[in-house]
């Protein structure tokens, strides 16, 4: 089954006076994984809501492959969606979790069992869910979104309560899904859980779209950063004054944003500074995002 595009045009969605999305447009293309970025309460869970059939929309459409989600014959086939990790009856084991599921999507046992192992929780699969960690659920909830074996993915915050080591997994496991061609839509409210794992970013902030590029374009925003370590501080605070550099305390020494190292080496030199450090920092991409959407806000 060929991959399908993701795409809402125009997208709102009022509850009474509360207009909790404005105006949404953006487009997720297959063999890529897409970052859905903004703070809490931004508006992402009910685009997801609206995009899976699971709201209807105010204004506008969200479409899977041209097509409304419900249009498709068997939509859960299509995509696989991941949107909580708290809807699972507590009395049901992992494995029967999967088994009562399974029907829907037309998968198997085998395939349960399949899905299980690819989450790694086989090993937990006949213990029940209400003993499960908030990371063993949402290992759980991308098990199901799996078990039809879709060519598209729709996950909401996937990393919450995963460990490091879930994380890491979690970061490898998406690039491999995307690398074979599947459209994968990952929501978060923090741009560096997902920022080693996404290609393209879109960003909202009160409902509405502030930014949207690959990741690239977005880290091009952050700009050059120094870090200096000096036995003379204040000094080097007065160099970076008499330049005009912008200059900021950081840790045991100091940081120059949009200046390379060179310049600041060679300024120093120049003035007779000692340092102890001279090192360029990358993109502060989290700078971007807080600017983005502090802005909207």
């Amino acid at each position: 089954m060929e991959a399908p595009a993701l795409e809402v045009a125009g997208l709102g969605k009022s509850f009474g006076s509360v207009r909790a999305v404005d105006d949404l447009s953006f487009r997720v293309e297959p063999g890529r994984v897409t970052g859905f970025l903004g703070p809490n309460g931004s508006g992402k869970t009910t685009t997801l809501r609206m995009l899976l059939g699971l709201v209807r929309p105010s204004d506008g459409r969200a479409l899977v492959g041209g097509r409304a989600y419900a249009d498709h014959p068997v939509p859960g086939a299509l995509v696989g969606a991941a949107l909580e990790a708290t809807g699972f009856h507590p009395g049901r084991t992992g494995a029967a979790h999967l088994a009562a599921y399974a029907p829907q999507v037309g998968a198997d046992r085998d395939r349960c069992r399949e899905v299980l192992d690819l989450v790694g929780l086989t090993p937990a699969a006949e213990r029940k869910v209400g003993g499960y960690s908030l990371g063993m659920r949402q290992r759980l909830g991308l098990a199901t979104a799996l078990l039809a074996d879709p060519p598209a993915l729709v996950l909401d915050e996937p990393a919450n309560g995963l460990d490091p080591e879930g994380i890491v997994w979690l970061r490898g496991f998406l690039r491999h899904l995307a690398s074979q061609g599947r459209t994968v839509l990952v929501s978060s409210h923090v741009l560096g859980e997902v920022q080693h794992t996404v290609d393209d970013v879109v960003v909202i902030a009160r409902g509405r779209l502030v930014h949207a590029s690959s990741l690239a374009e977005l880290a091009s925003m952050a700009g050059v950063r120094t870090y200096v370590e000096t036995p003379d501080p204040e000094r080097f605070a007065a160099l970076c004054a008499e330049r005009g550099w912008e200059c900021a305390a950081r840790g045991a020494g100091h940081e120059v944003a949009d200046v390379p190292a060179a310049a600041v080496g060679a300024a120093a030199y120049a003035a007779g500074l000692e340092l102890h450090q001279l090192a360029t920092r990358g993109a502060d991409l989290e700078d971007v995002f807080l600017r983005l959407t502090g802005a909207a806000a």
